[in-house]
């Protein structure tokens, strides 16, 4: 499995980034590219911030959704979205395709972090894990957008 924390994975995906304009329609969803980029920016900054929590997460989703979330099969189209994650307001994309580069290249950057704290949802990830689970969602959103 790819991940963004290695210098091939993290170049592919920056490749692909820069390869979606405001023009790029999607294949499937109701996103638009502008959505898709804030959307995308989330569990960057969740993986960044790196920080302890105490919520034990549910069980179901850890037991039955977590190891797709690594693996090497594509996630199927139209998968439900957290609420919080949900983009109901337009969103500029230049503007948010800019933030959601930058987060890459920081989160690609911790490719040495040594403590990975457990995500509030799925319970633990090691760094190998974090990696995959990173780039299979870009992966999975850029190619709602032909990229």
């Amino acid at each position: 499995m790819k991940s963004l924390l290695t210098t091939e994975g993290h170049k592919e995906i920056t490749d692909r980034l820069s390869k979606l304009s405001e023009d790029s329609e999607r294949q499937w969803g109701k996103m638009t590219v502008g959505q898709m980029a804030w959307h995308c920016q989330y569990p960057l900054k969740l993986a960044i911030a790196n920080k302890e929590n105490t919520s034990k997460g549910n069980w179901f989703i850890k037991t039955f959704f977590k190891k797709s979330l690594y693996n090497d099969k594509p996630w199927r189209k139209n998968l439900p979205t957290a609420p919080q994650l949900k983009a109901t307001a337009p969103k500029d994309f230049i503007h948010e395709s800019t933030i959601l580069k930058n987060l890459v290249d920081e989160f690609a950057a911790l490719h040495n972090r040594d403590i990975w704290h457990p995500h509030p949802a799925f319970g633990p990830f090691t760094k190998e894990q974090w990696g995959q689970l990173q780039y299979k969602h870009l992966d999975h959103h850029l190619k709602q957008f032909g990229v």
